[in-house]
């Protein structure tokens, strides 16, 4: 298995236009240069959170030996043209983003795998693909519905002001979310908040919504899906990560405990798998799955991390 260093890396960066006027997303990729990469990954972001977040991570996979892309949905992050309160974009167009991604990787590195690496709303938007996205598995880390009620109980806890309170009030004063200056979620264009709200407020989440078509679509997917569930994920409960493998239902899939002992600090939340610190204790176990992935194994992989063994 290749060590972190045995691979010199480079960046580059590219703006992928989209069918909105002259908006584009822009990507970074990381790509090694020593030797062609084994495989593309692609890391979408979680909801709010801009690309930069994922670079080390990125970084640490190219140097391992694959080209790495990263990018932000249309009006957030580097992808926002204008004023937030300017963007037109919702959920549905964020879907349409990852199939552009997607269409993008497999037209410029047509001879290689492509993996999808979704963390928490990176994960749940392949499904809304009008096709299924020509991946050769997705790996989803602390994704699930957000429907209200199925949030693990720190978020449980105060989510019926955030949605009946604080997220309808500041963007109807705002005209988006200014996540950042509330210290919550992350900046988002109107359409996101307002739609992600009907969803999270709804059993079915999306396809409670959107109507049925959501759930055919998440049914189209075949490609392996490897889902961990975040033991002390202070927004997505067991349930929420369970009903997120439901709608992969025809996707060979398997949901993996992660237990935050295995992080240097002995905690991981909802954001902490992708820190730098975690390199070797969560992302060099990976490295199997990728390489099976990426030489076109379509099982869901075996678990990642052995069970700690217990002190009594």
């Amino acid at each position: 298995m290749p060590t972190t260093s045995e691979h010199e890396v480079q960046w580059t960066e590219m703006h992928l236009p989209i069918s909105v006027g002259s908006a584009c997303l822009l990507l970074r990729q990381c790509q090694p240069t020593t030797a062609a990469a084994m495989a593309q990954v692609v890391v979408a972001p979680a909801m709010g959170v801009p690309q930069s977040y994922y670079q080390a991570f990125a970084r640490w996979l190219a140097e391992q030996g694959y080209g790495v892309t990263t990018f932000d949905y249309r009006g957030h992050g580097l992808s926002l043209q204008g004023r937030l309160k300017d963007a037109k974009a919702d959920l549905l167009d964020w879907a349409k983003d990852c199939e552009q991604v997607a269409a993008q990787l497999k037209k410029q590195f047509s001879n290689q795998a492509l993996i999808w690496i979704g963390h928490s709303v990176g994960s749940q938007l392949p499904g809304l693909a009008s096709t299924p996205l020509p991946i050769n598995g997705l790996l989803s880390i602390a994704s699930g519905s957000g429907y209200w009620r199925d949030n693990a109980a720190p978020t449980k806890r105060v989510i019926r002001i955030f949605w009946w309170g604080i997220a309808p009030l500041a963007t109807w004063l705002y005209g988006a979310f200014p996540g950042r200056k509330l210290g919550m979620v992350g900046d988002l264009p109107a359409g996101v908040i307002w739609q992600w709200r009907r969803w999270c407020l709804h059993p079915r989440y999306a396809m409670g919504v959107e109507g049925e078509w959501v759930a055919d679509a998440y049914a189209a997917a075949h490609y392996p899906l490897h889902a961990l569930y975040v033991e002390d994920d202070e927004m997505m409960s067991l349930a929420s990560v369970q009903s997120l493998v439901g709608w992969y239902q025809s996707a060979p899939s398997t949901l993996e405990h992660l237990n935050p002992a295995r992080a240097p600090s002995g905690h991981i939340g909802h954001l902490g798998y992708f820190r730098p610190e975690m390199a070797e204790q969560l992302w060099r176990p990976l490295l199997p799955l990728l390489q099976s992935w990426g030489a076109g194994d379509r099982s869901p992989g075996k678990p990642l991390y052995e069970p700690k063994e217990s002190p009594f």
